[in-house]
């Protein structure tokens, strides 16, 4: 099972101190959680996508791209790539000439996107999201697996004999994970294509959760990928730390109250007691998310937010450091135990790569043997 962190990218002032990051800052604290992760055995780092304020994280190859560089071993996936409002093809390009600088260590989320202006600044109406997400990733699809494409949609002009490049490393697209929170049509095409399915995890209570993720793999089963324990699903969760829960309550309030995401609605008791929000100590966010378990099933990427809010980077540092040495060797431990043979493990380049592999040798076995049993076949009719 993968852990890692998710980042929405927001500039929010701390609510403590009244002071608001830079954008510098903020893109720079980014890549300091990245780099963290990597360094305390996360296994994923993931950014949004957004185009408008308080937002800094509009270009997500470019982050990724650099945080490939300074990394090793760590997986840079997306939180929300916008499958609706960017150009299928350049996603297919920049994602596989990321997929080249980073090895392999490489995945993306598609998503919709929840913020209605961002539609029309890229020319496309938020009322076709749907449509968009469902047709721009149709042509995604192709482009990744078919060297010459000839194409035609509602949504962008055609192509005619078009190559995009570089091609996918080793021939393996990066694996997409469809990411929603509550519309059952991407759970649908996420089942379709036989991706993954990411739940957001952060607002909604368990039973919204439970009836998405059945859907998923209701669905996957259903178009003959496998059984629905062997569908792939991520789920997200926000969790704040410290060694006494008393102290995490009182330390995270003030963050919750103005949080852009959920803030001046419920009070934080609501919330974490009707969601996945944890806070509290480390033990009490290793029993709630083991609770995942319970209305999810048994799934193969968790992801946490932990850096929203206005929370000062050298809190957000103490977090991925709990959650190194604490939290995620805990769970990893308690989640195989749990886990029933036959559930595959998430997707990376190099499982991908070897089933192709093994898909092809299989192939290439079945023609020989056709082959061979046509020859016998020959022979005979020429002895009789």
């Amino acid at each position: 099972m993968q852990f890692g962190i998710f980042s929405v990218g927001d500039v929010t002032p701390d609510p403590t101190t009244g002071r608001t990051p830079t954008e510098r800052e903020r893109i720079k604290a980014m890549v300091a959680i990245a780099l963290k992760a990597e360094e305390v055995g996360l296994d994923v780092f993931a950014t949004g996508e957004h185009h408008n304020p308080p937002f800094v994280p509009s270009s997500p190859t470019t982050m990724l791209g650099y945080i490939a560089a300074r990394t090793e071993r760590l997986i840079l996936s997306t939180a929300t790539t916008l499958i609706t409002t960017n150009d299928p093809v350049k996603i297919a390009e920049d994602y596989a000439m990321l997929q080249h600088l980073a090895d392999g260590r490489v995945d993306l989320m598609l998503g919709r996107g929840n913020t209605a202006p961002v539609y029309p600044w890229f020319g496309k109406d938020i009322r076709q999201g749907i449509n968009l997400a469902i047709e721009n990733y149709a042509l995604l699809h192709r482009l990744w697996r078919e060297d010459v494409v000839d194409w035609e949609g509602r949504f962008r002009t055609p192509l005619q004999g078009f190559t995009s490049t570089p091609r996918p490393l080793d021939g393996v697209p990066p694996f997409v994970w469809h990411g929603s929170i509550r519309s059952p049509e991407i759970a649908e095409q996420a089942a379709y294509y036989g991706d993954g399915f990411f739940h957001n995890n952060i607002f909604w209570p368990p039973d919204h959760t439970r009836r998405m993720v059945e859907l998923y793999r209701t669905r996957y089963a259903h178009y003959g990928h496998g059984t629905p324990e062997q569908a792939i699903v991520g789920l997200g969760g926000h969790v704040f730390m410290r060694k006494n829960s008393q102290d995490a309550v009182r330390e995270f309030r003030p963050y919750f109250d103005v949080a852009p995401v959920y803030g001046h609605g419920p009070s934080l008791e609501e919330f974490t007691a009707r969601t996945p929000l944890t806070v509290g100590s480390p033990q009490q966010v290793i029993e709630k998310t083991l609770t995942f378990r319970d209305y999810a099933g048994d799934y193969q990427r968790q992801l946490f937010l932990i850096d929203h809010a206005g929370l000062p980077l050298k809190t957000v540092l103490e977090q991925i450091d709990m959650l190194g040495e604490e939290v995620v060797p805990v769970l990893r431990e308690e989640f195989a135990k749990r886990r029933p043979a036959g559930v595959p493990d998430a997707p990376t380049h190099a499982s991908l790569r070897a089933a192709g592999a093994s898909a092809e040798g299989k192939a290439e076995e079945g023609a020989q043997g056709e082959g061979r049993g046509k020859g016998r076949e020959g022979e005979g009719v020429s002895a009789g």
